[in-house]
């Protein structure tokens, strides 16, 4: 028996084959293509959202975090839609986040009595006053002997300024006509002291945290508890104003006075709370004996227009600095170093009564300082009565 090949039907199945072979490698082909796309993807969401500027601000606002983990796994899940339109919708979801974040606090630290990083606390019967009948001794230990070019009235004032200071500009003659509000705030939200057992801290700088609860921001804290139990209205903004860049933070703290007054426009006491500056010796600390108590000495810093800046209030402020260390030295002489007057503005030709208040230095613990709001808000309150 003889087998008849027909060789045009072989060829046509091979060619069948052939043509079915590499349908199915093209298929298996884009089919991984389209998974290293999809990784693609995923990769370019992680870019944009670390180099984007909502990323940007991811470093300082750490309730995002878990927001662009959600938005991340959303992503990578879902299939509907174009790439562009999933990173453009991340993104903008992102900063919807943001409308009603004013500034760079960690919301961790925030109290109950806070909002956007302005502290609403109000006096509690709890809180410790100072009393009047004591006596002040300065220490001479850790501290540094105090100059001066001009004394009004018992007050020392080292000007450091191109202004001259004549007998009326240093009359403190200046009355406040809203003695009641107060608005307290930090350029330098960062600066801080000496750790200790009770205020341990880890620094994120040179005697600088981002801790509010180490950092000047809670002696700031302090004063708005004292003054509130004498019926202050006192708001206090804790934004971070030097960090996450320490170059620039007049500049955002006068946006952050400027958007203070404008909710309360008739405020006449602002008050810029610093910790001395001077950190080459890192056991400088100011301080005087009151009764029993070891407080950290304070510093008014005034500035002018003599730096060729337009600064109207300079004169007032300077006044009601005078005003205020008179009755320092009343009731408790030594407390504050002599008012230093310079060419700069600090801000402080957006209210009448605006005054930078260094308290302590960087050797001063933060007990020291916490001790000397109770004195520095009972002066205060004595000067308002007047």
């Amino acid at each position: 028996m003889i087998t008849v090949i027909d060789f045009k039907t072989i060829l046509k199945y091979l060619l069948f084959a052939i043509i079915l072979f590499t349908i199915l490698s093209c298929a298996k082909y884009f089919s991984k293509q389209k998974t290293d796309f999809s990784k693609l993807e995923t990769d370019m969401l992680w870019h944009m959202e670390n180099y984007s500027f909502v990323g940007c601000l991811e470093d300082t606002l750490p309730d995002l975090q878990g927001k662009k983990e959600q938005k991340l796994k959303e992503f990578t899940t879902t299939t509907r839609g174009s790439t562009a339109k999933r990173l453009l919708g991340v993104e903008l979801s992102l900063l919807n986040s943001l409308e009603d974040i004013e500034d760079f606090s960690d919301p961790s630290s925030q109290t109950p009595d806070e909002v956007d990083g302005v502290s609403t606390q109000t006096s509690s019967s709890e809180v410790d006053l100072a009393k009047t009948d004591v006596t002040t001794q300065e220490i001479k230990e850790n501290n540094i002997t105090a100059t001066f070019t001009n004394e009004a009235s018992g007050v020392k004032i080292k000007n450091q300024s191109q202004c001259e200071l004549t007998q009326e500009i240093l009359n403190p003659d200046f009355e406040l006509s809203n003695k009641k509000d107060v608005i307290l705030f930090h350029t330098h939200t960062c600066e801080s002291y000496t750790p200790t057992e009770t205020f341990p801290y880890e620094m994120t700088g040179t005697y600088r945290t981002t801790d509010l609860n180490y950092s000047v921001s809670r002696v700031g804290d302090e004063l708005q508890q004292q003054l509130s139990s004498y019926g202050f209205e006192v708001t206090h903004d804790k934004t971070l104003h030097d960090y996450p860049a320490y170059s620039g933070s007049y500049n955002r703290s006068y946006e952050t006075v400027k958007r203070l007054l404008q909710v309360k426009p008739e405020t006449q006491m602002v008050i810029d709370l610093h910790r001395d500056a001077i950190g080459s010796n890192n056991n400088y600390a100011p301080c005087v004996k009151i009764g029993e108590e070891t407080v950290a000495q304070l510093m008014f810093v005034i500035g002018t227009n003599g730096g060729g800046l337009e600064h109207p209030n300079w004169q007032q402020n300077l006044k009601f600095a005078i005003r205020i260390q008179q009755k320092a030295n009343e009731l408790y002489p030594g407390l504050f170093r002599p008012i230093v007057l310079r060419d700069s503005r600090y801000n402080q030709q957006l209210a009448s009564a605006a005054t930078i208040i260094e308290v302590g230095a960087t050797g001063n613990t933060m007990e020291q300082c916490l001790l000397s709001m109770k004195y520095l808000a009972k002066i205060i309150s004595e000067v308002e009565k007047e």
